[in-house]
């Protein structure tokens, strides 16, 4: 398989069209080898528009979000050098080598521990040292829980990435944004929903914006609106 053909024809045929028009975002994943993030035995699938599944297979949604999704919230957030990121929901590490090429840290939590290993060993071998990896349940942490790596997470934070969707925003989250810090995250339920982007513009005050739509698998563990039963 030509991988850098396959690369072209994604960022052309399926990133483009999606309104990815950013030069620096463009050329980040011109050399962003994702097929090295990829289960082995996906690794033709690469560059497909799907989601891939990761293992252990017994988690459902563990996954790497379709390609022009993962870039339309890079777009979206316009990460700077000086800015300090927390991801929850590594997966395979490669929407957190995309996050750490364009900041200056990342902390990202993952919640199981194979992959949380194998995010360590893809960020290594891609050259990449300012992304750390924690063993963690985000909502778990959000909550003040016990979590496995527990350390404190030196916030607030310039930007905040969700690598699944949740049904609704958690507070804690917004807590943990500076003022002109952005989150990123896909919100709602199936069969529609939406990219969200939230800017704390003051202390207690936030501009949201909803500007496409997709859908996501969850987060696991996040809350999930009462259903009534008659």
């Amino acid at each position: 398989m030509n991988y850098e053909q396959a690369r072209f024809n994604m960022i052309e045929q399926q990133i483009r069209p999606w309104e990815v028009l950013d030069n620096q975002v463009l050329s980040l994943l011109a050399v962003m080898r994702r097929e090295d993030f990829v289960p082995p035995a996906c690794r033709a699938l690469a560059f497909a528009d799907m989601e891939i599944p990761l293992p252990p297979q017994g988690n459902p949604g563990q996954c790497m979000l379709a390609p022009k999704v993962e870039a339309r919230m890079l777009q979206d957030l316009s990460v700077q050098k000086h800015e300090k990121v927390l991801e929850i929901g590594t997966g395979s590490g490669y929407m957190t080598a995309l996050l750490a090429h364009r900041a200056q840290q990342v902390i990202s939590l993952e919640i199981e521990p194979s992959l949380a290993d194998t995010a360590r060993r893809n960020l290594q071998k891609a050259g990449i040292y300012n992304a750390e990896v924690r063993l963690a349940d985000g909502a778990a942490y959000l909550n003040n829980m016990a979590v496995p790596d527990s350390r404190p997470l030196d916030g607030p934070f310039d930007v905040i990435v969700l690598g699944g969707s949740v049904a609704a925003v958690p507070p804690a989250l917004l807590a943990l944004l500076k003022v002109g810090g952005r989150l990123s995250v896909i919100v709602g339920a199936e069969p529609m929903m939406r990219a969200t982007l939230i800017t704390r513009v003051g202390p207690d005050a936030y501009r949201t914006t909803q500007a496409w739509d997709t859908v996501a698998p969850r987060l696991l563990n996040f809350p999930e609106p009462s259903k009534f039963t008659f």
